[in-house]
């Protein structure tokens, strides 16, 4: 199984601290079934250039594949990506992709998106080739209008939840809903740390595996790595 979001790589944002927490967590999400994990550090244009972010973030990976063992999942190299307006224009933008795709993890305002937002987001898809995946959606997609949500799934705009989400009655019975109508894709742990926001993503699948079944799972999967390449 894929985590598709996690901040595990040390010392990169407001994650994981240090090397030996960075194993923690990979080791607990090998634990809970996760083969493959999309370490996404935030990246913020107005605090950091491309150039910037990818040198911290290839000394931060090196260090961490020298302690990886065949017992910790493989770690693919992403960013979570925040939105701004005229981030299409952003030259380099493509370094940012998950490794070896055209995938891009975007972070979203928690607000309403406006037409021109949406625009964006479908041209970035559209014109600039991506695949875009929102991160952690579940923060806002209640905010959005029929209009803009549809404008973006019939452009091909992947949604990403976090596993809290499956988490309680009402947002759990909610996140498998989204789930099977297609409007969510993918699950990340978005995990931080091992204390305050650890990588717990095995509830959510024992929730889907309850209600939507085993072949539900093995789909999401053969999806997400064909995505990948695998």
């Amino acid at each position: 199984m894929i985590d598709w979001h996690s901040h595990v790589l040390p010392q990169m944002d407001d994650g994981s601290r240090s090397l030996e927490e960075s194993l923690k967590m990979l080791s607990a999400l090998s634990e809970q079934g996760i083969s493959s994990v999309v370490a996404t550090p935030h990246f913020y244009a107005n605090e950091d250039s491309v150039e910037s972010f990818l040198k911290r973030r290839a000394e931060s990976f090196e260090n961490l594949s020298a302690c990886l063992t065949d017992a910790h999942p493989r770690v693919l190299r992403g960013a979570e990506v925040e939105y701004y307006s005229g981030i299409a224009k952003l030259k380099d933008l493509r370094l940012l992709a998950i490794e070896k795709t055209n995938l891009l993890l975007l972070e979203m305002p928690i607000s309403k998106w406006s037409d021109t937002m949406a625009n964006e987001i479908v041209e970035l898809s559209a014109v600039r080739g991506f695949t875009i995946v929102i991160a952690h959606v579940e923060r806002c997609l209640s905010l959005q209008s029929k209009a803009v949500l549809n404008k973006l799934l019939s452009n091909g705009i992947l949604m990403q939840v976090n596993a809290s989400f499956f988490r309680g009655f009402l947002d759990g019975r909610k996140a498998i809903g989204l789930l099977k109508s297609g409007v969510v894709h993918f699950i990340g742990s978005d995990c931080h740390n091992t204390t305050s926001r650890p990588p717990r993503i095995d509830t959510a699948y024992a929730l889907i595996r309850k209600k939507l079944g085993e072949s539900f799972i093995r789909q999401m999967n053969s999806y997400g790595h064909k995505l990948l390449g695998d």
